[in-house]
């Protein structure tokens, strides 16, 4: 383990005045895990103390940097006269983190996220200080990482929403509260539905139809998307291969995989289980992982991926633009289907940046040889231009928004097509 925790890092020189104003700062290492795991405990080592070394350049004299533990640091900013001033320095330190790290042959990129609480403001005693800095770190990083945020009253009213939520998210499972819903894909050629993807949806009997955004993210940080994750695998494998039984055209069923569930030492012998005991042939399951997983550790992603080919499974990048893999990188992992991001679609036809990234994944796709599904078509020009520039599949509301079982049945049962 790294062994850094409690080390401080003192500004050099004379003490400032007593100040009027003491700024509390943790920081926290954005992705620090996957290169600890990936590049081993020495290297995350090395990687703190040049951390701590450039948190230190940054302070003023008088000031202190602390590692609490892991890979979460602490600033003290006595003498901080507004807030203004403790913006600045909040500024330089993520300047400071767009240089890369060199170890070895490595070449590293960290980003930080940073919760700020303020003396007398946000607490007059360190215990309260640092309860509500790290309150406001957790806004940071649900705010997407590599930013900053300062505590605010509000902040705790959500913190406990949030860990009421988590409450009735753990009962939720064992309760049955959750249901898959199916959205259409639809083949531009033949304008028939050739597929869906599943997604999870949660009922409460008291609060309603939660949003997705509202309760992935906490299930992610609880790890209770591991065992959501394979209720949905399941439930979906199991619904289509009813409707496979019931005389309705076979169709591919699409699961999305969450970073944690993909990394799960049991993930392929689940999905085999799964298929075997629902029945359901590989050739119409498609398993969805975004960029973010696909480049985390991507020896052993390619060596999963190939397991899951060997089975017939199929395999889709979900998101694909908005990430950063390299195209050199695609031709390597045995996948089948590139997904357009629905943030391409919505302004497909109006902004030429957007039109000519979808052309480079349709160009790119079936250069590779691979199928191009675009997300999040709402409109007939958006069709229009997927069609004439040969996107094989697209789903969206143009077509059907995400359905009940009882409600995609019944697309069956008519044998909608899509018509232009």
């Amino acid at each position: 383990m790294n062994k850094l925790a409690g080390c401080f890092y003192p500004g050099t020189g004379p003490r400032t005045p007593q100040p009027t104003q003491v700024a509390v700062m943790l920081i926290d290492l954005d992705r620090f895990k996957v290169i600890n795991d990936t590049l081993g405990h020495a290297i995350g080592d090395r990687l703190l103390q040049e951390v701590a070394q450039r948190l230190t350049g940054c302070l003023r004299e008088g000031d202190t940097v602390a590692r609490l533990g892991g890979d979460e640091f602490m600033l003290l900013l006595p003498g901080v006269e507004h807030t203004k001033s403790t913006i600045k320095i909040v500024q330089k330190i993520l300047e400071t983190f767009k240089s890369p790290f060199y170890f070895n042959d490595h070449e590293l990129h960290i980003t930080t996220s940073i919760g700020i609480a303020l003396y007398p403001d946000d607490g007059e005693d360190a215990q309260t200080l640092l309860k509500n800095a790290d309150t406001a770190l957790h806004r940071a990083k649900e705010q997407g990482r590599n930013n900053y945020q300062f505590y605010t009253s509000t902040m705790n009213a959500t913190a406990l929403e949030r860990l009421s939520l988590e409450g009735k998210l753990r009962h939720a499972l064992e309760r049955e509260e959750f249901v898959v819903y199916y959205q259409p894909q639809v083949s531009l050629s033949t304008g028939q539905i050739v597929g869906m993807e599943a997604l999870v949806r949660w009922r409460h009997p008291d609060l309603g139809l939660i949003p997705p955004m509202k309760f992935i993210p906490l299930a992610e940080e609880t790890g209770l998307i591991i065992p959501l994750g394979f209720w949905v695998l399941r439930t979906a494998c199991a619904q289509n291969k009813a409707w496979q039984k019931a005389g309705y055209p076979p169709l591919r069923v699409a699961v999305n995989l969450s970073t944690r569930l993909f990394k799960q030492q049991t993930f392929i012998q689940v999905v085999a289980q799964t298929l075997h005991e629902t029945g359901l042939d590989p050739d119409y399951l498609e398993l969805e992982l975004t960029e973010g997983i696909i480049m985390e550790n991507i020896e052993t992603t390619i060596t999963t991926l190939k397991e899951l080919k060997k089975m017939g499974v199929h395999i889709s990048v979900d998101d694909f633009g908005t990430g950063y893999s390299s195209l050199a990188y695609l031709k390597r992992f045995p996948i089948d289907t590139l997904k357009i991001d629905r943030s391409f679609v919505l302004d497909i036809t109006t902004d030429p940046d957007d039109a000519m990234i979808a052309m480079l994944i349709i160009n790119v796709a079936h250069h590779l040889k691979l199928r191009v599904i675009a997300e999040g078509v709402e409109t007939k020009e958006q069709l229009a231009f997927l069609r004439s520039h040969g996107c094989d599949e697209i789903q969206g509301y143009l077509f059907s928004r995400p359905l009940p079982a009882e409600e995609f049945v019944r697309l069956l049962q008519e044998r909608r097509t899509l018509t232009d």
